[in-house]
């Protein structure tokens, strides 16, 4: 059986430095960085993880087994405003490690991945009435 091709022109390398360069940020961001510090104890195994999760999305490698959906719904202290937050971080990430053209591909998928997680996370936090909390 024939691997499917990237869906777009990065390495696992290339990956690595992303996901290592992302988290050094999000350590240090005001509003991410206590939400993750309350899960991650081991930063290189979730750096780890999470460059499995990215190598299994981008170049269609079988290395990751995990829910992330899951995680983020069932975390406590993850928010819907808060993927705002973090794909803007992401997008500054993927603009000072790779091309143009690399980051805006990889950009675009990490959006939609994004948009599901939050809309996950949506569904799970509710006020009263079953009014989804969106902040």
């Amino acid at each position: 059986m024939a691997s499917l091709p990237p869906k777009f022109d990065v390495t696992r390398n290339d990956i690595a430095r992303v996901v290592a360069a992302f988290y050094e940020m999000v350590r240090q961001h005001p509003g991410l960085g206590p939400v993750f510090a309350v899960h991650v104890e081991d930063w290189p195994g979730h750096e780890a993880k999470i460059v499995d999760f990215w190598a299994n999305a981008i170049l269609h490698e079988r290395s990751y087994d995990g829910n992330p959906l899951k995680v983020h719904r069932d975390a406590g202290n993850v928010r819907p405003g808060m993927f705002e937050a973090w794909l803007a971080l992401f997008d500054m990430t993927l603009k000072r490690e790779l091309s143009e053209t690399q980051a805006a591909a990889w950009s675009a998928l990490a959006h939609r991945i994004g948009r599901s997680l939050r809309a996950g996370v949506v569904e799970k936090v509710k006020g009263p009435g079953g009014v989804p909390i969106l902040r």
